[in-house]
């Protein structure tokens, strides 16, 4: 069993910068595709970014040059770090793990950007 632990979201400003990070249980982390999603309301829930363990990472078009995902298997955590952060990034973000055969979230971690 894998457990997924989000933190580090909050209430900033248009332009502000955030890092969420996610600390996973169990031993199956560092061979596993981490990724972040993020739900808006009212809306469907959509991947953000996403790096396999060899670290390869893809980003949804509308955060690419702002977020970056990084991974520290020491750590057994993945990180988002989140710049010029704007209002339509509102969203609960969530962490997942997934490697063949599992698929794991965290509880979600919320962000709201708001002058």
């Amino acid at each position: 069993q894998v457990q997924l632990v989000e933190s580090g979201g909050g209430l900033v400003q248009p332009g502000e910068s955030l890092r969420l990070s996610c600390a996973a249980s169990g031993s199956i982390f560092s061979i596993s595709t981490m990724g972040w999603y993020r739900q808006a309301p009212g809306k469907q829930r959509e991947l953000v970014a996403r790096i396999v363990s060899g670290g390869n990472t893809n980003y949804a078009d509308s955060v690419k040059g702002r977020f970056t995902i990084s991974r520290d298997n020491a750590k057994n955590t993945v990180y988002l770090q989140m710049n010029s952060l704007k209002s339509e990034d509102t969203a609960v973000y969530y962490c997942n793990l997934y490697h063949p055969g599992l698929d794991y979230w965290g509880k979600g971690t919320l962000v709201t950007v708001s002058s």
